[in-house]
Parts: structure tokens; C-alpha cells; sequence
């Protein structure tokens, strides 16, 4: 099956619960990583793919929807879930229509995703190749240890291939795509899984959205599979709109944002200030928000 077979569906719904306080001030899907919010990082993905456009891919958001609805523009349809988030399966079935018995390949906005040669879309091509229409495919890795579930010893990462007859069927419903397709196609031995070798991270919690900025900014960081780092080390990645006076190490800083004191391994986000009297390691500052990223 071609791409122009295929729809996409980017879920930016979420409240991005355990990342507060650092999304009261935006959704998850656009916290910056590598001075680049997420969605825009899912978005160029699929582009990679050959889709794009309000014809072809589709982004859902709930909470602070406004946020998400301006920043995507005419980039993309939009599904605005007004009373709240509905679930990955149910922000799927309130889309039906626009798909209309296409396959539809679905990602999550906070899923960090690096190929090794950082050509966007090339490694999740497997996810179309020699697709028939007929199988659940799913991108994955191998469980970390210590992961519960998971699916043939692996895990999911970040995208999955749905046929039109999984889709026709959802509920608009709150419910999730794990017991609405996954599980369902597990059990009928239609899911396939399909490795990825570059690296993932879910960056719902602090210590991730810190290790997928290091991971971005080129800084050597675990990932904590054992098997994927980066291939070398850097100094971090400064925007061209921000000033630093003091110092800034193996860091993210965005536009906007003024260092005056020293930060080590941290993600200052645009338009956020460090203090001359400040040494921040492993934080990110938000407005006026400091969260300790990593347990030391």
C-alpha cells in the first residue's frame, strides 16, 4: 500500500500530567526538544513519509487547545475534543470521517524519535513498506528491564499502522487504542511488530524530556536501554536569539532566554532567565518554573 492510501494522525490531546508544572504554561505537544517543540518534530516526521497537509494528516487536542489549534494553522486538520481528552482510540474514532476507509498511521506528540542518520521519516518507512491494509503494525523497541507487558518482548514506540477495519469500529468514546486494537489484533495473530533501531523516548516525565533534549543537543546521554546513545559529544545547542553571559554546558537554551549564571546538562526554555548567583545541573527552567529533572 502507497502512502496516498494512508492518512496520519498526530495525538496532542493529553494533559501532560506528570511534566507539571512545566505544562500549565503549554500542552505537551509543544514543549520544546532541542529548541524544537514536538509536535512540529512529528509533524516533519511524517512529512519525510510524503505526508503532509490538511488532506493527508490530521492533529486532535483538548487541553489548551487554542495553543495547539494556532500553532498547527492550516498545516494540518484539526480535531478539537471540547470536553476533554477522549482516549488515543476514542481522539481516532472522532476522525473517521476524514479518514474514510483509509489506513491511518497514528503517533503520539511526545514521542522523541531519532533515526541514526537524523533524516526524519526514513526509519519508520518500515511502517508502510509492503503494508496490504490488513495488519495492525506497530513501531517498537525491546523492553527495558523491569517493563510490565509489552507485546512479544518488545515495546511500543510511538507510532502504529491501523487498518480501516480496526478504525471503522472505534468508539468516540474515552477508551484506548491497547484494548481497542492492539491487544484485539494480538490475540487474532494479525499484529506486526516492526523494530526501530534509532532512539525513543516517551517524554511524559521529567528525567525523559531531559534525556530527549541532551539526546538532540548531540550531549552523551543513557537511554537507558543499554544499547542506544548518542554518537558523539557536543556543547550542547544555544539558539542564535539567546544571551549568555555566564555559562552554558552540554545544554538547551532557547530564544529569547538570558543565562547570567552557570547551567550544566539543563533546558532553559525561550524567553526563561538564570540568575548571575545561579548553578543549575540537570534542571529545566520554564517561566518562572524550576524542575529538577533527574534523581541525584
Amino acid at each position: 500500500m502507497t502512502p496516498a492510501a494512508v492518512a496520519a494522525v498526530i495525538l496532542a490531546a493529553g494533559e501532560g500530567q506528570r511534566l507539571r508544572p512545566l505544562t500549565s504554561l503549554v500542552p505537551k505537544a509543544l514543549c520544546p526538544v532541542g529548541n524544537v517543540a514536538l509536535l512540529d518534530r512529528a509533524l516533519a516526521r511524517l512529512a519525510g513519509l510524503g505526508l503532509g497537509g490538511p488532506s493527508t494528516v490530521a492533529v486532535n487536542a483538548a487541553y489548551l487547545a487554542d495553543q495547539v489549534v494556532a500553532h498547527v494553522g492550516e498545516r494540518a486538520r484539526l480535531s478539537v475534543e471540547p470536553d476533554g481528552p477522549v482516549g488515543t482510540s476514542g481522539g481516532v474514532a472522532r476522525l473517521r470521517g476524514w479518514i474514510d476507509g483509509r489506513g491511518v498511521l497514528v503517533g503520539n506528540a511526545d514521542a522523541y524519535l531519532a533515526d541514526p542518520l537524523r533524516e526524519p521519516g526514513k526509519d519508520i518507512a518500515a511502517m508502510l513498506d509492503g503494508w496490504g491494509g490488513d495488519t495492525v503494525r506497530m513501531l517498537t523497541k525491546p523492553v527495558l528491564p523491569g517493563d510490565t507487558g509489552g507485546f512479544g518482548g518488545r515495546r511500543f514506540a510511538g507510532f502504529s499502522l491501523l487498518p480501516w477495519r480496526y478504525v471503522r469500529d472505534l468508539s468516540p468514546e474515552f477508551s484506548d487504542l491497547v484494548r481497542t486494537v492492539w491487544r484485539p489484533a494480538e490475540a487474532a495473530g494479525q499484529l506486526e511488530l516492526i523494530a526501530y533501531e534509532g532512539a525513543y523516548l516517551d517524554t511524559g516525565t521529567p528525567a525523559t524530556y531531559l534525556a530527549a533534549n541532551l539526546h538532540a543537543a548531540g550531549v552523551d546521554v543513557d537511554l537507558g536501554d543499554g544499547s542506544t546513545r548518542t554518537p558523539r559529544r557536543g556543547d550542547g545547542l544555544v539558539s542564535q536569539g539567546a544571551t549568555v553571559t555566564g555559562s552554558a554546558d552540554d545544554s538547551v537554551v532557547g530564544a529569547g532566554a538570558v543565562v547570567a549564571g552557570r547551567v550544566r546538562r539543563c533546558v532553559i526554555w525561550p524567553g526563561a532567565r538564570v540568575a548571575a548567583d545561579e548553578d543549575l545541573f540537570e534542571i529545566v527552567r520554564a517561566g518562572d518554573h524550576t524542575v529538577p529533572a533527574m534523581a541525584h
